[in-house]
């Protein structure tokens, strides 16, 4: 059985008599995009409404601007950043400062206990981080000297870990969307349009209860300072997420949205910005998700008492 939604995104007025769910319970896709940040337009600001259409009409009328500095001093990096956001503790103030790149012992041991795909375990949730890694298998990713904060979270739970085989098989994506940048690597694994990618995620998600996917090219060429590159990045993401926006709709799945700090909104500025982060939050229990949250820090124990709520 097939049936036409019209787009709520869209069509902000609109209501619909019945409203067809074809999951029980709760189901999200998180997407973490990391180094965009929340300011007015301006020259040097390609977050606008002609580069990155949907991206401006979700922050518009289903977003809300929080904290990313965490009360410490200093910059807002990534390792505390992203942390904080999928444990619920504040990284920076445990710290004692914004810490950049990937984290060190003490950041890795607070991330191992105490994170979001551990949480949703324990809950009996299906979970998958669909990213997918170059790598054979979890014992080749466990190897790495330098793990970002997705992959040690991920490797506390291996079974939510995707790979190149999964990648070639659709049952993955690749952290630029398309593909296109690991083709010399691997001419096999053919190009895709982030029209496609954005299939390949609704198809990921019917099968989970919490599907996480990471974007982290808007920060690349955020620290880039070239516009042009930023905007290219942009223009490929709003494509991915119109299309996504419409099959969250027939699936009923919630879809959550935030950044770790910003970056690429002041690209007259080669580092971070202090900028607040938009949360998204479009779909079934948007106002559940997006009146629960003011901070990075308020992320994790949202997405968990959502997914409480809903006897199981």
């Amino acid at each position: 059985m097939q049936w036409k939604l019209s787009s709520r995104l869209d069509n902000p007025q609109l209501t619909l008599d019945i409203e067809i769910w074809y999951n029980k319970g709760v189901k999200i896709i998180f997407l973490f995009i990391d180094g965009v940040g929340m300011r007015e337009a301006a020259a040097d600001n390609p977050v606008n409404e002609e580069v990155c259409p949907t991206l401006m009409r979700l922050i518009s009328r289903h977003a809300k601007p929080i904290d990313a500095c965490l009360g410490v001093d200093g910059l807002p990096q990534s390792a505390t950043g992203q942390a904080t956001m999928f444990t619920g503790v504040n990284c920076s103030a445990a710290m004692g400062r914004h810490c950049e790149g990937f984290p060190g012992p003490s950041l890795r041991r607070i991330i191992e206990e105490n994170n979001l795909f551990l949480q949703l375990k324990k809950r009996g949730l299906a979970v998958r981080f669909a990213d997918a890694y170059l790598v054979d298998s979890a014992d080749d990713l466990a190897a790495r000297r330098f793990k970002s904060v997705t992959t040690v979270m991920a490797l506390t739970t291996p079974e939510v870990i995707t790979t190149v085989d999964d990648l070639k098989q659709g049952r993955a994506l690749m952290q630029d969307l398309t593909r296109e940048t690991i083709q010399e690597r691997y001419p096999d694994c053919r190009v895709i349009s982030p029209k496609r990618a954005a299939e390949d995620l609704a198809e990921i998600a019917h099968d989970y209860d919490f599907t996480l996917y990471e974007f982290f090219q808007t920060d690349v060429s955020g620290h880039s300072m070239d516009y042009a590159r930023a905007c290219a990045v942009l223009r490929t993401y709003d494509q991915f997420l119109s299309q996504l926006i419409r099959l969250v709709e027939i699936e009923g799945i919630t879809l959550v949205m935030t950044a770790d700090h910003g970056n690429i909104e002041c690209m007259t500025e080669r580092g971070h910005t202090r900028s607040p982060v938009p949360f998204i939050a479009y779909g079934p229990r948007e106002s559940d998700l997006r009146d629960q949250v003011e901070s990075l820090i308020d992320v994790t124990p949202a997405l968990l008492r959502v997914f409480d709520s809903v006897g199981r």
